[in-house]
């Protein structure tokens, strides 16, 4: 992986209240990792799953629309995921501790 890639990564897994940060390939299977193996698997596996019926609704309600981005939000955690082409970066984090950085750990003022 790229230099580039692990400077985001650690940038990102640093930020307060960031539980993990998983990259998968697009069938759910993890590229990189600072969660546990169980922990990896389970997420990506559920996330990717959950990402492609996002996409394929999305696409039935809006034909020329994209998703570019998902946050949920539940009581314990916070999952933001980023798809890409070939990728996706989720991030799981504990929403309790969010109030520091407006801009979160993804940028972009997703807080």
């Amino acid at each position: 992986m790229s230099q580039k890639v692990e400077e985001t990564l650690n940038r990102i897994k640093t930020h307060k209240g960031v539980k993990g940060v998983i990259i998968v390939n697009l069938k759910g299977v993890a590229i990189r990792s600072t969660m546990d193996q169980e922990s990896t698997i389970n997420y990506g596996a559920l996330i990717n799953q959950f990402t492609t019926n996002s996409q394929r609704a999305i696409k039935m309600m809006h034909p020329d629309e994209d998703v570019m981005f998902i946050r949920i939000r539940s009581v314990m955690y916070e999952i933001m995921i980023a798809p890409d082409k070939e990728f996706q970066l989720i991030v799981i984090q504990d929403p309790s501790n969010d109030g520091s950085n407006e801009d979160g750990p993804l940028g972009g003022g997703m807080n």
